[in-house]
């Protein structure tokens, strides 16, 4: 069966991992492809919105398509296979064709092993068994992401081996700079390169650690008796597994201290290029303000502490660790002020709202905030014991009530979550006597009550069957009930609820609940301070009248 064609000129290039493409042999391939055509079909995927009219994107089989372009213009018929794929299907399979190819350097292997580990959202496991790789494999190859592009141009055109690299990754990318050189010109070895690097093997000048501890260590090169003051600031340590656990012990403890202020943190290292982005409001990676409000409230989003050498130690803060998505965001942005700038300017009102100029506080989109608090398994575990709360307190008022539910509760086949110590608690509560462990005792003592306590009775046991009630059962009951939480919660008495969350999710709160907009100037002062009195100011704003105001993530 035929292969079908399309005009080469419809096809854009696509994320190629390989980046170095050999003068001699392409120009073979494309004298090849001259004479008899392209006979293996490239694989391509269609797209969209390409602003320069392209239809398809190529996937797998980039030297085939550019000897064919080189040979035969934009015109020409080329035979395709083509496969709606997503992006991380798409990077898959041109890492995997390339891999197979024996001459793809490890440099450009790593780049798009990296990419592959954003897509999958850092997962390193998962990305390994994606490609087909080890694991061992897979760390070893994003290690050489941490070599300049200096170390990595020398890779890719072969200039330098694997095993140079991979010791020169170790360094700061300026040593690595001052390295390359003298290995090229003096053609170093692997093992020689080793020595050398071991010998200045770990810089205490630039450890993030405490050094204390170093002053009398034998493995200390600068170690003296006299003048340590001066030797230890220019001293290596040669024990690279303590220095290394160390380091990592301090990183640690950074990435620990940043745990109340932010959803999550993130180590990072040498291969964590496409893990994370730096969350932006505007220009053209920007997400737009209500949407960089919502992702404050994000679970991927946070901060990232570098374990990298140039930057070991270093806090970057407004970290996204969903890049797929963040990609997703910004497009959804640009497509909407696209859409608003060709909307005419007295129908622009008619349907969504237009993107709000900068300074317009009464724009629609202000009025109807998409921003969101976690829901963490403490969030939801604070939710559903204020429903209980909520709803026991209601139930207790109005005895003819709490029957029919009781009825409901037992023709739905739910009164098994009614137990019977808790209704025998109750029993001794209600009429100060021990509960009859026979049937014919229980009868007795029930028959024997007025009506007022058997009513309180049937409102205890239906108590009872909330309390053990599952929790869609509960928002069930919640919903039917109409049950009004501004009547049972109240920011200022649950400073409980402040202290679950971390600063970030805080300020979604305030946005919601109106505190930002009374505080004015002083919200940004306020949430310049610790968590402590963050939680502190957030319960005691004057002004602000906390009555009636719920965040959404406790409803129902």
């Amino acid at each position: 069966m035929q292969n079908p064609t399309v005009v080469i000129g419809k096809i854009r290039p696509g994320r190629n991992p390989r980046k170095y493409f050999d003068p001699v042999q392409m120009a073979e391939l494309t004298e090849s492809v001259r004479l008899d055509g392209v006979v293996q079909p490239i694989l391509i995927r269609p797209i969209e919105d390409d602003e320069n009219g392209h239809e398809y994107e190529v996937v797998a089989g980039e030297r085939r398509y550019r000897a064919a372009l080189a040979a035969h213009g934009e015109g020409y018929q080329v035979p395709v296979s083509v496969k709606v794929l997503t992006d991380a299907e798409a990077a898959r399979l041109a890492l995997i064709e390339n891999v197979q190819r024996a001459d793809m350097a490890p440099s450009e292997e790593a780049v798009e092993a990296a990419h592959i580990v954003g897509l999958l959202k850092g997962d390193r496991d998962e990305a390994a068994r994606v490609i087909g790789w080890s694991r061992s494999t897979l760390d070893k190859r994003l290690a050489l992401l941490n070599c300049s592009d200096s170390v990595l141009e020398a890779l890719n055109t072969r200039v330098i081996q694997l095993g140079h690299a991979e010791l020169l990754a170790t360094l700061a990318k300026d040593k690595q700079d001052k390295l390359l050189p003298v290995i090229v010109s003096e053609k170093k070895s692997v093992v020689e390169l080793k020595k050398t690097i071991e010998a200045a093997a770990c810089s205490l000048e630039s450890a993030i650690f405490d050094k204390s501890d170093c002053a009398a260590c034998p493995h200390n090169s600068s170690l003296q008796t006299e003048m340590f003051g001066e030797a230890i600031a220019t001293g290596n340590c040669t024990n690279r597994a303590c220095y290394t656990e160390k380091t990592d012990r301090k990183l640690e403890g950074i990435a620990y201290g940043l745990k109340e202020e932010f959803p999550i943190v993130r180590i990072v290292r040498a291969g964590d290029n496409h893990t994370r982005i730096q969350l932006k409001v505007d220009g053209p990676t920007g997400v737009g303000e209500e949407q960089a409000k919502a992702c404050h409230a994000c679970q991927n989003f946070g901060a990232a502490v570098s374990g990298l050498p140039d930057s070991i130690g270093k806090v970057f803060s407004g970290q996204c660790f969903d890049t797929a998505c963040n990609q997703q965001k910004v497009a959804a942005r640009i497509k909407a002020e696209r859409d608003a700038a060709k909307a005419p300017a007295g129908k622009q009102g008619a349907g969504k709202p237009a993107a709000a100029t900068k300074g317009d506080k009464s724009s629609a989109a202000a009025e109807k905030p998409v921003t969101v608090i976690s829901e963490s398994e403490k969030v939801k575990q604070y939710r559903t014991e204020l429903w209980r709360k909520a709803l026991r307190k209601e139930v207790a008022q109005n005895a003819e009530q709490a029957n029919a539910y009781l009825l409901a509760i037992a023709m739905h086949g739910l009164s098994r979550n009614i137990g019977g110590d808790v209704m025998g608690k109750f029993f001794e509560k209600l009429t100060e006597q021990k509960p009859s462990s026979t049937l014919q005792g229980c009868l007795t003592a029930v028959h024997g009550m007025d009506v007022g306590r058997r009513q309180q009775l049937t409102i205890g046991m239906t108590v009872a069957a909330i309390d053990g009630m599952e929790v869609s059962n509960l928002r069930e009951l919640c919903r039917y009930h109409k049950l009004d939480l501004r009547h049972h919660w109240n920011l200022q008495k649950s400073q409980d609820f402040l202290e679950m969350l971390t600063k970030s999710e805080m300020k979604v709160l305030a946005d919601e609940l109106g505190i930002r907009k009374v505080l004015g100037d002083g919200f940004a002062k306020l949430f310049g301070k610790s968590k402590a009195e963050v939680v502190a100011g957030l319960l005691a704003v004057n002004g602000f009248d906390y009555n009636g105001k719920v965040p959404k993530v406790l409803g129902y």
